[in-house]
């Protein structure tokens, strides 16, 4: 019995978040056009990075003492990168807190979030993400401001 097992040692044009939209039909979900698991966890990959290194977002003592320990970028690219898959019509999968308990303690104000949000816009235009699944992707990340919003 032979069993078709893809080849997932090279990334698929669907997974490309640049090329995904163009792959899939007009009414595939944001996860599938933004080339679901794999497409969504090679952004999330570029995204933690620049957040641990971003200025503006850094400021805030308390997100630096997470960002700024470099052991953390693991845990923390699965739980942004299970969000995301969730958030944009994906599978279940996210394991952490809701957005209110996970910033609850972390005093983020308008400018912490607008560094963060920018950050997301400007590292979806630097991977190609096409206009229109970015304006999405955003729209969603905007919904959540008043969760993480706290000082």
């Amino acid at each position: 019995m032979t069993v078709n097992v893809p080849d997932t040692r090279r990334l698929a044009p669907e997974a490309d978040p640049s090329m995904a939209a163009e792959v899939h039909s007009a009414d595939a979900s944001l996860y599938e056009r933004l080339g679901g698991c794999y497409g969504i966890a090679g952004a999330v990959d570029v995204l933690v990075d620049r957040l641990f290194k971003n200025v503006r977002v850094n400021a805030n003592a308390a997100v630096h003492e997470h960002h700024g320990n470099s052991a953390n970028a693991a845990g923390y690219k699965f739980l942004v990168t299970a969000w995301s898959i969730e958030a944009t019509g994906g599978p279940k999968c996210y394991i952490g807190h809701d957005m209110t308990v996970a910033h609850e303690n972390l005093s983020i104000d308008k400018d912490g979030f607008d560094a963060v949000y920018m950050e997301i816009e400007s590292t979806l235009f630097y991977l190609g993400v096409p206009e229109e699944e970015t304006t999405e992707f955003m729209g969603i990340i905007e919904r959540y401001r008043s969760q993480v919003v706290t000082a």
